[in-house]
């Protein structure tokens, strides 16, 4: 009888309700709000939206808001740099995507393939036509593994030497690799090109570097840096101290050197340059592939010609007047930034305002977006850059006036980035509790 009535309880709780009321309303054809992307950036704007609406005593209902994605977990990407470093196991950055997912918000696990901004819908994989008043994209970008000829096939060996931080099946192949090198060539390398985190090639770089030092091993492996940029880092103020850097450390560089193939059974990769190609031996390749956005979006009514969703670079509002009911925010975006986590927090409230103001009045508010973002480098076990800037590569520094000039490698930053950084993400940003350097402060935007 006391388990009866134990489950009688369970089912008429609130939260019960709320789970069954979400998961019907996953099934309507129309919503207020779609999000397409249950990654970084559609986790945190669909609960903004929904927390925003709330406080302004203009709730929304249980499954108004829907999430679209098929995934079956949700990945803290930013982790697999410690994974690589062997400071985190690569099972502490997944998650199962529907345990993310609160009741208010309606989860339809399936793919959208196809945008009719003309009729206020999606249709996914499946051939379902999903109705919408606002829709947000979030879907991130695609990897192009396969074009780099042998890259695929050199991943998929264990013995290859060849490993990458970009996914969640190798990034911990990459400690494996670094742990087990005694001697030789180590190649890190970065593409030419828009790339999620365009810091990390050389975080991971520089822990190896740092690793191999501390275990007497420095002498016995040279370590080199082949980027298809034209310098360290994006950002000037940054790029020359890291460019010192590398010279303080007897690190190679090599500049507009962009990897086209390679051959794992020889152990040589081949590199466009200005001049031609060059072939380079390797005894450990780490490589960051090419990326670009998804193919679903490219083409689609709602991309530029790049393939990004063009949006307005400080609203977040889709660019054509004919698709105002239309967001994009996170790496799927044209925003003229570097394609970071960080750069979520700073952009999810601004189009959550932007998207309430429409809903609530028919116009957009005066919040704008500064193209803030952040790349935390880290530079050795223990010490960390911390780059953060807006648009026009401008630094925008959180803690200069405390901790000094942010270009000095700090252990402070360290500890943000190994320990603050992913316990915020998994237990406040997700639920849109979190606003980067803002902390738990949602900002505010004067009207």
């Amino acid at each position: 009888m006391l388990a009866l009535r134990s489950k009688a309880l369970m089912k008429s709780s609130p939260a019960a309700a709320a789970r069954r009321w979400a998961s019907t309303a996953a099934d309507k054809d129309k919503f207020k709000v779609v999000v397409v992307g249950a990654g970084s950036g559609g986790l945190t704007v669909a609960n903004q939206i929904y927390n925003r609406f709330k406080s302004a005593g203009k709730a929304l209902n249980p499954g108004d808001i829907a999430i679209v994605d098929a995934a079956e977990y949700h990945y803290y990407q930013p982790g697999w740099t410690l994974v690589g470093a062997g400071l985190k196991r690569k099972d502490e950055t997944r998650r199962r995507l529907d345990s993310l997912i609160p009741a208010h918000l309606a989860h339809i696990p399936e793919n959208v393939k196809t945008f009719e901004p003309k009729s206020s819908s999606v249709t996914t994989a499946s051939g379902r036509k999903i109705g919408y008043e606002n829709l947000v994209v979030a879907t991130g970008l695609q990897i192009n593994w396969s074009t780099i000829p042998g890259l695929e096939k050199a991943l998929a060996d264990p013995s290859s030497g060849v490993s990458s931080i970009y996914s969640y099946n190798t990034c911990d192949k990459v400690w494996k690799d670094i742990d087990s090198l005694r001697s030789g060539k180590a190649i890190f390398t970065q593409p030419a090109g828009v790339i999620k985190c365009a810091g990390a090639p050389q975080k991971i770089m520089w822990m190896a570097w740092d690793r191999f030092r501390k275990t007497g091993r420095g002498d016995t492996i040279s370590v080199d840096f082949y980027t298809g940029m034209p310098s360290m880092f994006s950002v000037k103020k940054y790029s020359d101290a890291l460019n010192e850097l590398r010279k303080e450390r007897g690190v190679g560089g090599f500049f507009q050197h962009n990897l086209v193939s390679l051959d794992s059974e020889a152990h040589k990769a081949t590199f466009k340059t200005a001049d031609g190609t060059v072939d380079v031996d390797y005894t450990l390749l780490h490589v960051s592939p090419p990326m670009g956005p998804l193919d679903f979006i490219k083409g689609s009514p709602i991309a530029d010609q790049a393939g990004w969703v063009s949006v307005d670079q400080a609203t977040l509002r889709h660019t054509n007047p004919e698709f105002g009911n239309v967001w994009a925010l996170g790496d799927c975006s044209s925003l003229p930034t570097s394609k970071t986590a960080a750069a979520i927090t700073a952009q999810a409230p601004v189009l959550t305002e932007n998207l309430f103001s429409v809903v609530d009045t028919g116009k957009v508010a005066n919040a704008t977006y500064d193209g803030y973002t952040s790349c935390p480098l880290l530079t050795g076990y223990g010490q960390l850059m911390l780059a953060e800037f807006k648009y026009g590569l401008e630094p925008k520094e959180s803690f200069s006036n405390v901790l000094g000039d942010q270009v000095t490698p700090r252990s402070a930053f360290y500890y943000l980035k190994k320990d603050l950084f992913p316990f915020v993400y998994w237990r406040y940003m997700l639920q849109g509790n979190w606003f980067g350097s803002k902390g738990f402060i949602r900002p505010t935007f004067d009207q």
